[in-house]
């Protein structure tokens, strides 16, 4: 067994895949064409209790309470992949500064790399978050960075950050879109991508991805703002994720 009776482990959003596919095969899991998700085919994303495969559970860190633990295993996972998939970036752009650019940038920093925080334009509160987590700017997301980026990640849901990104990024930089959905991108002129720029996406997770992330986040140590809410307020939760009106992470407690 992987697990043992009594240790205290979390489920990720990636819960089930093949192992024999292409895609299993050669380390890439996350491509799994009959992957299962919680929450999606595979009930307990919104539950009191639930079943989980254990090989795709993770032990999680004694430094982290409940609450502290929870977005780490959705919204710190993506992030770290998609910090991951942009390689080793010296000046690294965050589009959309909530659940996983808010443990991204602490990654980054601890990683030597300086941090540009791309908020809705007048988002103020949401700039100011930025800097007190270490980001070295802050502004709008329709505003130029004071440097050129050598990579950016896109959290939020709008395409139209994709043309914004690659114009804010140098020669030869990445632009990865980390969501798993996206307003649709608009047309943009071929010369914001020529110089060998790259725009690509993220979709879930591996369990090495995992494994990699919750190893580092107690030793940075990452530290999580979370706004915890009962069960039985999970559309209040959404609805105010949807208003912006959260900093860090939504956390729903049975």
């Amino acid at each position: 067994m992987r697990v043992r009776g009594g240790e205290r482990v979390g489920v990720p959003w990636l819960g089930w895949t093949c192992g024999s596919c292409a895609y299993c095969l050669s380390g890439r899991e996350n491509l799994c064409a009959r992957a299962r998700f919680t929450g999606y085919q595979i009930d307990g994303g919104y539950a009191e209790y639930t079943v989980a495969d254990e090989r795709f559970c993770f032990r999680i860190p004694p430094a982290f309470s409940d609450v502290e633990a929870a977005p780490l295993l959705c919204a710190g996972l993506i992030g770290y992949r998609a910090l991951r998939l942009a390689g080793d970036a010296p000046r690294l752009g965050l589009y959309g500064f909530g659940a996983a650019a808010h443990i991204a940038a602490q990654v980054a920093r601890h990683r030597g790399q300086e941090v540009f925080a791309f908020t809705k334009p007048g988002d103020i509160a949401g700039q100011e978050f930025a800097r007190r987590l270490g980001a070295n700017w802050a502004g709008d997301s329709d505003a130029p960075p004071p440097d050129l980026l050598d990579a950016a990640l896109i959290f939020a849901p709008v395409g139209a950050l994709v043309p914004a990104a690659l114009a804010a990024t140098a020669k030869g930089g990445t632009v990865v879109c980390a969501g798993i959905h996206m307003s649709d991108i608009p047309s943009f002129p071929y010369r914001i991508l020529w110089e060998e720029r790259v725009v690509r996406s993220v979709a879930n997770l591996t369990r090495q991805d995992g494994e990699a992330f919750l190893a580092i986040a107690p030793q940075i140590p990452v530290r999580t703002s979370t706004v915890p809410f009962g069960l039985t307020d999970a559309n209040q939760a959404l609805t105010r994720l949807r208003e912006g009106h959260i900093e860090g992470a939504a956390v729903l407690v049975p």
